[in-house]
C-alpha cells in the first residue's frame, strides 16, 4: 500500500487542521495509508524515505537543521512532495534549503483577499487537462520563484494595490524535480472553503498524485 505523511501546524489563520483533514480524505480515497503529524519532528524520522508522498501544511513556524536535512534528502531520493498556499511555500522562512526544494517562497499578497484570475498556461499537461482559466477570490500570492519550475498556471497583477507591479505575471501552480523526487505546488488554498472551487481542488488533487508518481490515476 502506498503511504503518505501529512504534517500540519503553524499559523492557525490558514486553517491547517481543517485543510489536513481534506487532504487526508482525498489521499485515503486514492488508496493511500495516511500518517498525520503535528510537529516538524516527523521530518527527522529516517523512515520517511520509504514514503510515496509528503504534504506539509505548516505556515511560517521553524524547522530544525536535522529535520530539513532529512526531509530534503528523502525528497531528493525519490519521495514526492506536494502542497499549497502558505502551508508549503510560506513555511520555514529562515530555511533556504527548504525553499530551494520547493521552488518558491511567498513574499506578499497585495490587497489581501481579492478577486483575480488564474490562467492555465499548460492546458496539455495532465494536471490541467480540461480546465479553463477561471476567476478566483483569495490572496493573490506574489512569490520569489525558481526559474527551473515547470509552470502550469499563472496570474497577472492589476497594479490596483501596488502600482509598480502592474502587469507582472506570477506563477500560481508548478511542478519540478528535486533530485529524483517530484515536487508540486499551488498557491491557491488560503482557507479550507477554497477546496469547494472545482478547478482549485482538481489541480491540487492531480498535482498531489503526480508528485506521488500516480500519473495514471489523476482524477478527472
Amino acid at each position: 500500500m502506498r503511504e503518505a505523511l501529512v504534517v500540519w501546524g503553524g499559523w492557525s489563520g490558514h486553517e491547517p487542521e481543517q485543510c489536513a483533514k481534506i487532504i487526508c480524505d482525498m489521499l485515503g480515497g486514492d488508496g493511500f495509508k495516511v500518517y498525520v503529524e503535528t510537529t516538524t519532528e516527523a521530518f527527522a524520522d529516517p523512515s520517511i524515505r520509504d514514503l510515496s508522498l509528503i504534504v506539509p501544511i505548516i505556515t511560517m513556524a521553524k524547522i530544525e537543521k536535522e529535520e530539513v536535512q532529512n526531509l530534503t534528502k528523502a525528497v531528493a531520493g525519490g519521495v514526492g512532495l506536494a502542497g499549497f498556499h502558505g502551508g508549503m511555500c510560506d513555511a520555514f522562512r529562515e530555511s533556504v534549503e527548504y525553499q530551494f526544494m520547493c521552488g518558491g517562497q511567498w513574499v506578499a499578497h497585495p490587497g489581501n483577499v481579492i478577486d483575480y484570475r488564474v490562467d492555465i498556461v499548460k492546458p496539455e499537461d495532465p494536471i490541467c487537462r480540461g480546465i479553463q482559466s477561471f476567476p478566483y477570490r483569495s490572496e493573490q500570492y506574489y512569490m520569489h520563484v525558481d526559474p527551473t519550475n515547470e509552470v502550469l498556471a499563472t496570474t497577472t497583477f492589476s497594479g490596483e494595490h501596488l502600482p509598480w507591479i502592474e502587469g507582472v505575471v506570477m506563477p500560481v501552480a508548478w511542478k519540478r524535480r528535486y533530485g529524483r523526487g517530484r515536487v508540486f505546488y499551488s498557491s491557491l488554498g488560503h482557507v479550507a472553503q477554497e477546496f469547494d472551487v472545482p478547478e482549485m481542488r482538481t489541480i491540487l488533487h492531480r498535482g498531489v498524485l503526480w508528485a506521488a508518481r500516480q500519473d495514471a490515476e489523476m482524477k478527472g
